[in-house]
């Protein structure tokens, strides 16, 4: 409690943040009287849980709990199967905030950035923290829409375990897939929770057939539903064999009963769900040696005996195991089955403890973070969020950056939630944490206590076996590696309202691009003008209307670009001189290379050395050649588009003495270009995935639309009453389709875009891209 008294002294810096219209303060009673914390939140938290009767409960309560009762997960899904409306459900029922929130009147907390209370879609992933029957969960929302996949990639890094959240009435969708990988490749257990089972078209056994049928996955089910679309109200508990029913006359889904099932009351309901706990138990069995066991040894006569405890304890290893997933059903809007889904995150997902990292080994204790996201906030400055794996952080302390190999001061510690953030004393090992003063640090970015600690973990790293020659090098690569960050595929330029306010754009620019990786920045050469480069229509879109909002800039953009790629079709050679003399001194430098087009797909050229110069290269002349072989590869012959699927060799190389190593990358670019010009070049343009949901009433129109932008039909499939039309069309075709698909069907048809691969132009299309690009047509 003596740390908790560091609230006292910060009362008044606290209370001078005018962060958000409105400030509350609240008071601990009983005990802590003495104490007096000043919470910055728009709603009203008053006292821990059981000093009052219905207050709504102090985030203190559960500052620094055990990290066997901690559980860091995230909610995903494709977008619209409704991940931020059972958040907020989440929320209510924990007893962290007072009334419902919902998406459509944009009075959620996760989504509160004005976009996303706008557009009703999540943009960037919000932490919140709170506590269900004694244990800490940190839960995230993230992004489903394909624009913003790189902020989910960013959390699946940080967090211990999922929940997959689908539409009932869909089943997997196309983003579903996305997060569904990216989950796989992380190594995240995850449950799944069917939700919007009120739904017209819902149907429990096609969604867990899509589950079975596209993930690949093992369901697990623990619940069946009562009833289905409009008649859905309530759900079965599985493992228990009770029913759970939601009173109709409650408004907010606090009220519901458990029952256990009866053979006099509910004869075919106890019927199935004895059916359905003998075939999980079988699953289980199947997977989990131990349980088997145990089945086949006290309980084989009869499935009924086995007590629930042992199945769930039988069900919580196999899904850390990775061999199979729950799944639970309920929805989220209409507020049933959402208490059933905390109770299974905590029961089934891990701990901190129970992920396996191999790096903490190395720190003995000592800090080791990871940064995975950055935002900024006008008052405070950057705040960067923390996943902690060991040690503690507490306010007033300097961590060293291991990535920016920098030392810098941590002047406040917060718990985050969504928004708006309350302040406390030290954070342990398990949680995420929300830091302020840290100027320097970016996504991605290991954290740990001081550079002595970080060369410690290195030695013993070393010591375990690690590679030598690589030492501290290989330990960051193993450490904590950042996030990928995908290519972006439309650039625009963006200007600002006078050159007065280049500055201030500059400095909008490049706080956004710490916040989103995924934003690049560039200046065009010839031109001088900014180029914004993003991942989608949507992703350009809102970052210029945070621009206009947050740093109150009317910038303009120019039209949207696609980024195409060029690639050569033979080998060329060229030689070039360069001999230039600058005040005293001459420079001379004579370079013969070939250029030849590569089969396999490379971004970056491939650099070849010809046996007659290997021998005699300086390591400073290597590294002037390569400079100038990747600058001439940034902009191609044809569109000015970097060229991609070269092999760059080197034949020979004659420098002057005394000339620098900036003239010899000037000569190898130079000569590099000229042979690309000679080459026979093509384009490459960004060829994109779709996935388009359509009745049968409007599916002709949609295939013949899609026919005329050059779109390659794979499958129909259906689902439900609906088609899914799978294929795929250049991105170059698909600006403004969603305007026309809605023009099409009526507004009833949605789809889903994800980038494929790069795919060269048939000679007609290019001809037609070349003219419109040079002006003649």
């Amino acid at each position: 409690m003596s740390n908790l008294r560091i609230f006292a002294v910060n009362r008044k810096k606290i209370s001078s943040l005018h962060y958000f219209n409105n400030m509350c303060s609240s008071k601990i009673r009983a005990s802590l009287k003495r104490l007096k914390l000043h919470v910055l939140l728009g709603r009203n938290y008053s006292s821990l849980p059981g000093l009052m009767g219905n207050d709504i409960k102090s985030l203190h309560s559960i500052i620094n709990p055990p990290i066997a009762k901690i559980r860091n997960i995230g909610i995903m899904a494709h977008i619209d199967a409704g991940k931020t409306t059972t958040t907020e459900r989440i929320l209510y029922y924990s007893g962290y905030t007072r009334s419902l929130g919902d998406v459509d009147d944009g009075d959620t907390v996760t989504d509160f950035m004005a976009q996303e209370r706008e557009r009703g879609i999540t943009i960037q992933s919000a932490a919140v923290t709170f506590d269900w029957k004694g244990y800490r969960i940190n839960l995230i929302d993230t992004p489903g829409h394909v624009d913003f996949t790189l902020e989910v990639e960013r959390c699946l890094r940080v967090l211990d375990g999922a929940v997959a959240v689908f539409d009932a009435s869909a089943g997997v969708e196309a983003q579903t897939l996305t997060v569904w990988r990216q989950a796989d490749k992380h190594k995240v257990p995850r449950i799944c929770f069917l939700n919007k089972m009120d739904k017209i078209g819902a149907s429990f056994n096609y969604a867990v057939e899509s589950i079975r049928e596209k993930l690949k996955a093992k369901p697990l089910l623990l619940q069946l539903p009562i009833g289905e679309g409009k008649a859905f109200k309530g759900v079965v508990d599985i493992v228990s064999k009770e029913k759970l029913l939601w009173n109709p006359n409650s408004d907010d889904g606090k009220d519901f009963e458990r029952k256990p099932l009866l053979e006099m009351s509910d004869p075919k309901l106890l019927k199935e769900t004895t059916e359905a706990r003998n075939a999980l138990i079988e699953q289980v069995a199947d997977l989990d040696d131990e349980f088997a066991d145990l089945v086949l040894g006290e309980f084989s006569e009869n499935f009924d005996l086995l007590p629930a405890e042992k199945l769930q304890t039988a069900l919580r290893r196999v899904t850390l195991a990775q061999t199979a997933v729950p799944v639970l059903c309920g929805s989220a809007l209409k507020n049933k089955g959402v208490q059933p889904l905390l109770d299974a995150i905590t029961m089934y997902l891990p701990s901190p403890e129970e992920r396996n990292y191999e790096f903490l080994q190395w720190y003995k204790g000592d800090l080791c973070a990871l940064a995975f996201k950055v935002l900024h906030d006008k008052q405070r400055g950057p705040l960067v969020f923390m996943r902690i794996y060991s040690g503690m952080i507490k306010p007033q302390t300097a961590i060293h950056n291991i990535n920016g190999n920098c030392t810098e001061r941590i002047s406040r510690l917060l718990l985050p939630f969504a928004d708006q953030h309350i302040e406390i004393p030290l954070l342990t090992a398990g949680n995420i944490a929300l830091t302020v003063g840290l100027k320097h640090t970016a996504t991605g970015d290991t954290i740990v206590s001081s550079k002595s600690s970080a060369l410690a973990a290195s030695r013993r790293a070393r010591r375990e076996g690690e590679k030598k020659q690589k030492e501290n090098n290989e330990t960051e690569r193993l450490l904590l590696a950042g996030v990928e960050i995908p290519e972006p595929v439309f650039f625009c330029t963006i200007e600002p309202p006078s050159m007065a306010k280049q500055p201030d754009l500059d400095h909008a620019l490049k706080c956004l691009q710490r916040e989103d990786p995924s934003l690049k920045v560039k200046l065009d050469p010839d031109s001088g003008q900014t180029v914004l480069c993003g991942m989608g229509e949507l992703h350009i879109e809102i970052i210029h209307d945070r621009i206009k909002r947050e740093y109150g800039l009317e910038t303009y953009l120019g039209p949207l670009q696609v980024a195409y790629r060029e690639a050569i079709l033979n080998s060329v050679r060229a030689t070039d001189t360069l001999d230039r003399t600058l005040g005293d001194k001459r420079h001379l430098v004579t370079v013969e290379l070939e250029a030849k087009p590569m089969e396999t797909a490379s971004l970056l050229p491939v650099i070849e050395y010809a046996a007659s110069v290997a021998g005699d290269l300086s390591q400073a002349s290597r590294e002037a050649f390569e400079n100038g072989v990747h600058s001439a590869c940034l902009q191609g012959p044809l569109l000015g588009s970097p060229v991609q699927d070269v092999a760059v060799t080197l034949h020979s190389l004659v420098i002057h003495p005394g000339t620098s190593t900036t003239m010899i990358s000037a000569c190898v670019s130079r000569c590099l270009q000229k042979a690309l010009k000679k080459a026979d070049k093509q384009i490459l343009e960004p060829l994109m995935n779709l996935e388009v949901t359509v009745s049968r009433d409007y599916l002709s129109p949609v295939l013949a639309d899609l026919a005329q932008r050059r779109g390659n039909i794979q499958e129909i499939q259906s689902r439900q009453d609906n088609k899914v039309v799978i294929g795929f069309v250049p991105l170059a075709e698909t600006m403004g389709y969603s305007t026309v698909l809605r023009t099409l069907t009526s507004g009833s048809a949605t789809f889903a875009l994800e980038l494929s691969n790069y795919q060269a132009m048939n000679p007609q299309d290019q001809s037609t891209l070349l003219s419109q690009r040079h002006g003649l047509s």
